[in-house]
Order: C-alpha cells, then sequence, then structure tokens
C-alpha cells in the first residue's frame, strides 16, 4: 500500500516592495537614538562647519549637541519664556534665537551670556536668520511685522508690515545679502529686497504657510502648509511648478539633501517623505511614534533629526562601511546549524554500512482528516477562520484536492446555515482572483446545485447568494470589456505592420 502524500499547497509569487537604490541608501541607517527634551522641538539647526553640530530649540532652553553625543555640550537658559527658532551663522561663531516675550538674543557659541539684545517686536518672534554677509539678523513675528536688523550697531535697519498674520516661517538668500522670504498665516509667500521699501514678489499658497526652503540656485522656493508642498519658480515671477499633497495632516517643516535631489518634508501625521527633485516623486518613507514639529538634515547626510510635539528628539546616523561588513557577514552566518553538523563532507567508503532513522512525518489537520477519508471535516478545518482569512490558497488547495478525488460535492453537501454562511464569504472574498477562480468556480456551481431547493428559507444566505451573483456578473462584464479591447488592439497593430506582397506561383507581374 504506498504512504499517503500530503496536499500539496502551491506557492504564489509575493509583490514585495520594491528595492531601488532609494530605498538601499535611505535605509542605511541605524535604529533611532531618543533624548527626552524638556518641552516640544520646535526648531533644529545645523552648523555648516565640521563637525556639523546642530542646536536643538524646546521650551525656553537652546541645547548644542555634537554629531555623535547623547548629552548638550553647550545649553543656552537665558530666555524668559518659550525660545524659538535657534539659527547658527555661516561660520558656526553666533547664535540667534527669537522668544514669546517679543525680544531677539544673540549669543557666541563659546559663551553663555547674550551679546546682543534687539527690542522692537510687541508680539512673539518665531523666525530668526543671519543674511548671507553674515552682518545682519532677519525676524519675523506673530506682530505681522519682518524685521531687519544691524549686528555691530544693535539697531533695526528695515520693517516690513505687509502680512495680515502671524509670520512662522523665513529664509534668507544665500547668494544676495538683501534677499529673503516670509511666509505668514496669512496664506502668502513675500519676497522682500531691503533695497526696495516693500515686497518684490507675492505668492498664494492657499493654506497657512508653516515653512519655506530656498534651493542652492534660489531659482526655486518650496513652501509648506495645511497638506500641501508647493513648488515655486521664482525665476518667472513665482509662478507654481508642483503641488504635493502625500501627506494626511499638516506639514511642519521642510529639509533638502547635501546634493540637493531629495526633498524632505515632515508632517503632524508622523511621517517623513522623500521626494526625488526631478520628477516629485515619493522614493521613501520615514514614520515616527509621534507628530513631528522640526526636521534637519546633517550637511553630509550623515545623520536626519526629528523633534515631536512629545518632547523627543530622534537621530538617526548612518552606518559605517564597517558596520556595513558586519551586518553582511551576519546575515552570511544566519544558517549556524550547518557548520555543526558533523560529517557533513563525509565521503562514505566501500565497506560501510548506513544505518538511518526513521523520518517521522508531521502531518497537517485537514491532511489527518483526508488521510482517514473525513472528507467534510478536511474541508471544515481548512475553512477555520485563520486560515481563510490569512492563507486561503491552503483552503483552495484542499478544495482541489477534494474535487480531484471526486469527493467535493459530498464535502459542500449538508451544512447547516452558519457553516454555508461561511463558506459563501470565502467565495465572495476569493473568487474573482485570477489565482483561485478555477477551482472556486466549480466549488460556486456545486453549491448553487445542492442549495437551490433551500433558496427563500434564510435572509443571511440569500443576501450572500445575491452578492456573489452581482459579483460575477461584474467579472464577466469585464471580461468581456478586456475581450473587446484586446480585439482593437488586435486591429491596430495589425493595420500598423507594414503589408508584403506574398508572390503567388504562376502568376505574371
Amino acid at each position: 500500500m504506498a504512504s499517503f502524500k500530503s496536499t500539496k499547497i502551491p506557492i504564489y509569487p509575493k509583490l514585495g516592495e520594491k528595492v531601488t537604490p532609494d530605498t538601499l541608501y535611505w535605509k542605511n541607517y541605524k535604529a533611532p537614538v531618543q533624548i527626552k527634551e524638556f518641552g516640544a522641538v520646535t526648531s533644529i539647526d545645523f552648523s555648516s562647519l565640521a563637525p556639523h553640530n546642530y542646536a536643538v530649540t524646546a521650551s525656553t532652553r537652546i541645547h548644542i549637541y555634537g554629531p555623535f553625543s547623547t548629552e548638550p555640550v553647550k545649553t543656552f537658559t537665558r530666555f524668559k519664556d518659550t525660545a524659538y527658532s535657534g539659527k547658527f551663522r555661516s561660520d558656526g561663531q553666533l547664535l540667534v534665537a527669537g522668544c514669546e516675550d517679543s525680544v531677539v538674543r544673540l549669543f557666541d557659541v563659546s559663551g553663555k551670556v547674550a551679546l546682543r539684545v534687539f527690542k522692537g517686536h510687541t508680539k512673539g518672534v518665531h523666525v530668526t536668520d543671519f543674511t548671507s554677509d553674515c552682518y545682519h539678523i532677519l525676524t519675523g513675528s506673530d506682530d505681522y511685522t519682518c524685521r531687519l536688523w544691524d549686528i555691530p550697531n544693535s539697531t533695526e535697519l528695515t520693517s516690513y508690515k505687509e502680512h495680515t498674520d502671524y509670520i512662522r516661517c523665513g529664509t534668507t538668500s544665500k547668494l544676495n545679502r538683501d534677499i529673503f522670504i516670509t511666509g505668514s498665516y496669512d496664506h502668502t509667500l513675500r519676497v522682500f529686497d531691503a533695497r526696495v521699501e516693500k515686497s518684490v514678489m507675492t505668492m498664494d499658497h492657499s493654506q497657512p504657510v508653516e515653512s519655506v526652503l530656498l534651493y542652492p540656485s534660489e531659482g526655486l522656493l518650496v513652501s509648506a502648509g495645511g497638506r500641501y508642498v508647493k513648488v515655486w519658480d521664482l525665476l518667472k515671477g513665482g509662478q507654481p511648478l508642483v503641488s504635493l499633497k502625500n501627506h494626511h495632516k499638516t506639514v511642519t517643516c521642510l529639509s533638502l539633501s547635501s546634493n540637493g535631489q531629495r526633498l524632505l518634508s515632515a508632517s503632524l501625521d508622523r511621517h517623513v517623505k522623500i521626494y526625488n527633485t526631478t520628477n516629485y516623486k515619493v522614493v521613501h518613507n520615514f514614520d515616527y511614534a509621534a507628530s513631528i514639529l522640526s526636521l534637519a538634515l546633517a550637511p553630509d547626510d550623515e545623520s536626519i533629526v526629528v523633534g515631536m510635539t512629545n518632547g523627543v528628539l530622534s537621530i538617526k546616523h548612518r552606518k559605517s562601511p564597517e558596520e556595513k561588513r558586519e551586518m553582511v557577514g551576519k546575515q552570511r552566518m544566519q544558517p549556524v546549524y550547518r557548520i555543526f553538523v558533523k560529517g557533513r563532507n563525509y565521503v562514505p567508503k566501500k565497506d560501510d554500512f548506513l544505518v538511518s532513522k526513521p523520518v517521522k512525518s508531521h502531518l497537517a489537520k485537514y491532511d489527518k482528516q483526508l488521510k482517514k477519508f473525513n472528507i467534510s471535516k478536511a474541508l471544515d478545518t481548512a475553512l477555520e477562520s485563520w486560515r481563510r482569512n490569512r492563507k486561503p490558497e491552503i483552503t483552495v488547495a484542499v478544495m482541489k484536492e477534494l474535487d480531484r478525488r471526486g469527493t467535493l460535492k459530498n464535502a459542500l453537501a449538508g451544512r447547516d446555515e452558519q457553516n454555508l454562511s461561511q463558506l459563501l464569504n470565502f467565495l465572495i472574498g476569493n473568487v474573482v482572483d485570477p489565482r483561485f477562480t478555477p477551482v472556486l468556480v466549480t466549488a460556486t456551481e456545486m453549491i448553487l446545485d445542492i442549495y437551490q431547493a433551500v433558496v427563500g428559507q434564510s435572509s443571511v444566505v440569500d443576501r450572500q447568494l445575491v452578492r456573489l451573483q452581482e459579483l460575477v456578473e461584474r467579472e464577466v462584464d469585464y471580461q468581456q470589456d478586456l475581450l473587446e479591447v484586446l480585439g482593437m488592439l488586435d486591429t491596430l497593430f495589425a493595420t500598423s505592420l507594414p503589408r508584403k506582397e506574398v508572390p503567388c506561383p504562376g502568376s505574371s507581374r
């Protein structure tokens, strides 16, 4: 008597994540290091000079961290209220920050006391930045004004009051000391020239603007507000180029990679999206535990620092070449058990005797029932909720085996309302799946033949039968439409091919 052969479960190809160069590049970061701050992290700014320390603004403090330190190397606490927008100067020697008490403070990174205090705003200052010549400071406030200050003389140079709501973001040109851009909750972006008394360009974002970013060439401007990230062409008078809506909640901050080819946006939906700046398609995504308020990428792309509403600072460092090699080595050493198998390379000799142990086969539950010819119980086992939902291919394989044996109709018969309802649910969910259709269409025809006499006795079963009928009819219509399209394509392809004359034997030209 032949031994029982277990049911063969077909293996279908899985549609996994597409591996791209961007996937490999952005996944090459270590597990994040998390630091708890005193409040929500509203601003992160990297120094442009090595070793690229970064300033973290949270609550009434500004902490300066080294590239790999978990404790601050410097702390500024001379704020009476919440601090905002701690920014380094391009030489890394000075740091400017705004405050809720409307005062702007300038610090020496190597000292503790403020070198300069700029007073003039009447409400909280959320925007600060240095101009390209390093001698002036841009500030933007909740009093609807943006101002330029002179550092050596501690005086106000000029003031603009064109916005009609809070100014919450801004940036200065790195190529021209007189150009700067501000974004406001009045939905507008304004480009100012310090040599002119009013703004020289205005763009409507249609949402309260939370962040602005200039490309290195300064021909393009990126703005974030609401769920939108928009790109503007400044060389064409602020013409909108792209509008991206990939986030589910307000986009709070923007950043650019060192080569300018990848744009990063972070949002209150806890996601960081990475876009390709040539076609503005999302190439990668990072998930975080809380809503994101601030984001910064190191100038050499070696670190990604994210600040969240729960006061947690998350730092991801890029793996070094040595760590990459260690990871590759660990992956190669995964099947460790093979190394300890004795006699793996032993070559048998002529007089050796082979003593083998009987291999005990472990059958699945449905195979045990099939071995005992309990066909109904085998089908019940294959229809268990976790199996039919997570691995429908097993249920279909058991049905196929029963059909091969000629006992599928008997296994489907004699079911009560609950069991029949489960079976119909499975058919509704999988009958149009091209992997399972050949088997499940046969099972559907058998069910209709068996239970057509009891139609109308159960409202639940009747509804499921009607739904199954609609599903099959819709699929048939799709197939007919596809056949028509296929016929049209065949006609087009046939007419596009060059005609060749076939000479007939015996005929003259």
